[in-house]
């Protein structure tokens, strides 16, 4: 088991960056994989980004790609969101989740079945 701690979140303008950690409370070992998902009033969670802690190997959602970062701090048991260019419509609750079923993530697709362990959530606000 393991559980998950998100912060960082708040508002912020238009165009500026914010950056989420999720601490973990154990070790993150090397067939976990880690990522997160945010979910917008009215609208499904949707899957942004997975990271597998082994070999690194990370994937983004198409609504995300080339402005969210996925990066691992694991001596800290931490796992960051880097957020840039920010539109009104990353606006959102951002969750760090864990697959601790001791597979790789998938190359393409964050799915939110397969991850058993939830943190509470960070509310991110993006005024423009």
């Amino acid at each position: 088991q393991v559980q998950l701690v998100e912060s960082g979140g708040g508002p912020v303008q238009a165009g500026g960056p914010l950056t989420l950690p999720c601490a973990a409370s154990r070790t993150l070992y090397s067939t976990i994989c880690m990522a997160w998902f945010r979910q917008a009033p009215g609208k499904e969670r949707e899957g942004i980004t997975a990271i597998s802690i082994g070999p690194g190997v990370r994937s983004y959602a198409d609504s995300v790609k080339g402005r969210f970062t996925i990066s691992l701090e694991n001596d800290k048991n931490t796992v960051y969101l880097q957020m840039n260019s920010l539109k009104p419509e990353d606006s959102a609750m951002y969750y760090c989740a864990a697959d601790l079923a001791g597979r790789y993530c998938r190359s393409r697709g964050v799915y939110e079945y397969e991850y058993g362990y939830w943190g509470q959530g960070t509310q991110v606000t993006v005024s423009s």
